[in-house]
């Protein structure tokens, strides 16, 4: 009886798809799909591994939040879909 909830460990886990979290594994699937449409198997399995190692770099050096920052800043307001914080064209704010 008291195995029918799932109690995770950590609550900052990521979701996983296997052994990756969603952005990685989204990047070893484009590279492994398009060697697999374009008949070069194992350069796609090199690519999405290549792939795979260089979003883990990425991450451990914060260069997502740079991202999003960057985006934020960059991009129209609506294209990240954030409410509680103010377009990033309003340079002076009141208060």
């Amino acid at each position: 009886m008291a195995d029918t909830y799932l109690v995770p460990r950590r609550l900052d886990d990521p979701e996983l798809i296997g052994f990756w979290t969603i952005d990685e594994f989204a990047g070893l699937l484009v590279p492994f799909a398009w060697g697999i449409l374009a008949q070069h198997i194992i350069i796609g399995t090199g690519l999405s591994v290549i792939t795979w190692f260089a979003l883990r770099k990425a991450k451990a050096s914060g260069a997502g939040s740079k991202l999003v920052h960057a985006a934020y800043w960059y991009l129209p307001g609506s294209f990240l879909g954030l409410k509680a914080t103010p377009p990033s064209h309003c340079r002076l704010l009141a208060g």
